[in-house]
């Protein structure tokens, strides 16, 4: 066997993504399962470069994983010759930065999304690094999610003969901050810290809703600020100036229609956090993280409209549950695993910057929309 290591810089790494999926569930999960095989007997072996601002929490992840590669300066990371990719998980207003150092080093690059703050300074990027020459990916996690995986399954094998609609829910109560600590951070919730619903969540939906079944081709959206004061992670009150909550209208190609909530002021009473609940002329499903049900057509009940009487009938034990089939790994790792076959063997790639940018179109457009009032078209991005 030949270990082939490969230096990654994680810019990011305290934070809770970079951490919790990046760094443990992804880098060091393929450490700990002996490197990421090739077909010609070669092991990948990611050696993490740990990036930060704070030295003593940098110092402390280290630690805490026998790790001992960390520094706060990112130019010194870039100009070493060993790290071959750059990753950033940091917060959106110092992204776009960082990934012009990385192209500048002559990095490859594999980022969360979103890729920029406009669609404008994501096309840039995209087009910096065409010119350089470097591979680039961008973090479309819930395309691996088992749940999603089983749908695609669905789709592919023609269970739902022609699809008419997508439901989807996602979301949870956010705890403002005062009387329980906040489940997310405090900038999520500032538009001048880059923080909104529809930025973090509406390049989720682009993916998803053009993956799965067809491009977008018009947005409406209605987005929201609920909670307009909350406690930030100093116990001091702030003025909540993103959306918290948004209500979007999704026309796809082939006349399907999405319609997808999304809100971090909202109480859950679902199964999973997030659900899409999908019809067509033949069945339906209705998937999330992790499970996936379906009803087909054949089966479906017929149930009557009468509010005089008590419903009778349990809908929920109507569906049947799809299989696993296979070992679901961490979706996560999975896009780690595939970015990391595309740098050492060129293999392809889907999700690069320009799939990034455009999730950064989308939410810009949903934004106009809900500013503006109206139902906006979205045109065909080029590099």
């Amino acid at each position: 066997m030949t270990r082939r290591s490969i230096g990654i810089i994680v810019n990011g790494v305290t934070g809770r993504m970079g951490y919790r999926q990046h760094l443990v569930r992804s880098l060091l999960a393929i450490r700990e399962q002996g490197g990421l095989p090739l077909g010609d007997g070669t092991r990948i072996w990611p050696e993490p470069i740990l990036v930060g601002r704070d030295e003593t929490r940098l110092q402390a992840v280290a630690q805490r994983h026998g790790l001992t590669d960390w520094t706060t300066d990112l130019a010194a990371a870039l100009a070493r010759d060993d790290a071959e990719i750059y990753f950033d998980a940091q917060v959106t207003q110092q992204r776009e930065k960082a990934i012009r150092q990385a192209i500048e080093a002559g990095k490859h690059i594999y980022t969360e999304k979103p890729l920029a703050e406009s669609s404008a300074a994501a096309l840039e990027l995209v087009r910096a690094a065409d010119a350089a020459g470097i591979r680039t990916g961008v973090v479309q996690d819930k395309l691996f999610l088992p749940g999603l995986r089983k749908l695609r399954r669905l789709i592919d094998g023609g269970f739902f003969g022609r699809i008419l609609s997508i439901r989807g829910e996602f979301g949870y109560w956010v705890f403002e901050g005062d009387w329980q600590p906040a489940q997310r951070p405090s900038w999520n919730y500032r538009t001048e810290d880059g923080g909104g619903i529809v930025m973090d969540m509406f390049p989720h939906w682009q993916y998803v809703l053009e993956e799965l079944f067809a491009p977008v081709r018009a947005v409406t959206c209605l987005a929201a600020t609920h909670i307009p004061e909350r406690v930030d992670e100093a116990g001091r009150p702030y003025p909540a100036t993103a959306d918290d909550a948004a209500y979007g209208i999704f026309e796809l190609d082939g006349g399907i229609v999405a319609a997808l909530n999304s809100s971090w002021a909202t109480r859950v009473h679902r199964d999973e956090l997030v659900e899409f609940h999908v019809d067509g002329t033949e069945g339906s499903a209705v998937a999330g993280l992790r499970r996936c049900r379906v009803q087909h057509r054949a089966v479906t009940p017929k149930p009557v409209w009468n509010p005089d009487l008590p419903a009778t009938e349990d809908f929920r034990a109507q569906w049947t549950e799809v299989p696993d089939n296979e070992e679901f790994d961490n979706g996560f790792k999975v896009q780690w695993e595939a970015f990391l076959r595309h740098v050492v063997t060129g293999s392809p790639f889907a999700w690069d910057f320009l799939a990034g940018a455009r999730g950064v179109q989308l939410a810009e457009l949903g934004l106009r929309s809900a500013r503006e009032g109206r139902r906006v078209e979205v045109p065909e991005l080029s590099r």
